[in-house]
């Protein structure tokens, strides 16, 4: 979950910007955010007239003013794919209630 992440600063012309996670001095592209879990804020207040596009870019109607700190919250979801081509699992650690390990690798994507 992302919460009041820094998505950039207004310039009175740009009118498209990335959602962004940060975890201290790094930050990840966000590709996939969850419809309908975006809000964003312009210079602390709520804004309207944007839009969300594939890849988790923002597209406002008009461009924020020059020096408005724009800022998004959101949910999430992280591509992933099997780490190995083959699980093991046994019919009898099913039936004793265990679940077989599956470790999983993030797709990063550009």
């Amino acid at each position: 979950i992302g919460t009041d992440e820094a998505i950039g600063i207004g310039d009175g012309t740009t009118r498209r910007f990335a959602l962004a996670r940060h975890y201290g001095d790094q930050s990840r592209r966000i590709t996939r955010p969850v419809v309908g879990s975006v809000s964003v804020k312009i210079a602390g207040r709520n804004a309207t007239g944007f839009g969300l596009e594939p890849g988790g870019w923002l597209l406002f109607d008009t461009a924020p003013a020059a020096g408005a700190a724009i800022t998004a919250s959101f949910t999430f979801d992280v591509p992933v794919r099997f780490a190995e081509d083959r699980l093991s699992a046994t019919l009898a650690g099913f039936r004793a209630g265990a679940a077989a390990s599956v470790p999983l690798v993030e797709v990063r994507e550009a």
